[in-house]
């Protein structure tokens, strides 16, 4: 399968982006709660984007590792990138007084996840649910 592109900019860009998470899932046959996971993980490392570097990308495909099948997702942007990786990910950690759930949240309902970030360069997130 090809991978899909969605640009991310603004809040609205944030749905388009969940409902083709949810569209693709439903596609390689999840559940409707896991899709609901994947949607809500996808919302959250989009409304990083937004909120953070003001626009980046979230590209969705097929993972097939193993026999296995399942969907990835990576978020990217060139934004200020993240100071401390670490803190990034304890749960209520946030410079944007937000609750700050949005990154551990994500790792939580996915299977695999992956943080790379540079400052000044920018982040990358790649994250895998699969199929049960």
């Amino acid at each position: 399968m090809n991978t899909l592109r969605v640009a991310i900019e603004r809040e609205a860009d944030i749905v388009l982006a969940r409902q083709a998470g949810r569209q693709l899932a439903q596609q390689l046959g999840f559940s409707t709660t896991d899709q609901t996971l994947i949607a809500t993980a996808i919302s959250e490392v989009a409304r990083n984007i937004v909120v953070y570097a003001n626009h980046g990308e979230i590209l969705l495909s097929t993972a097939d590792e193993e026999g296995r099948v399942g969907i990835q997702v990576v978020a990217t942007d060139a934004g200020p990138g993240i100071d401390n990786k670490d803190l990034a990910m304890r749960d209520g950690y946030s410079t944007k007084n937000s609750l700050g759930l949005g990154l551990p949240g994500a790792k939580r309902l996915m299977d695999d996840f992956n943080l790379e970030s540079e400052i000044g360069r920018g982040t990358t997130v790649t994250m895998k649910k699969w199929k049960r």
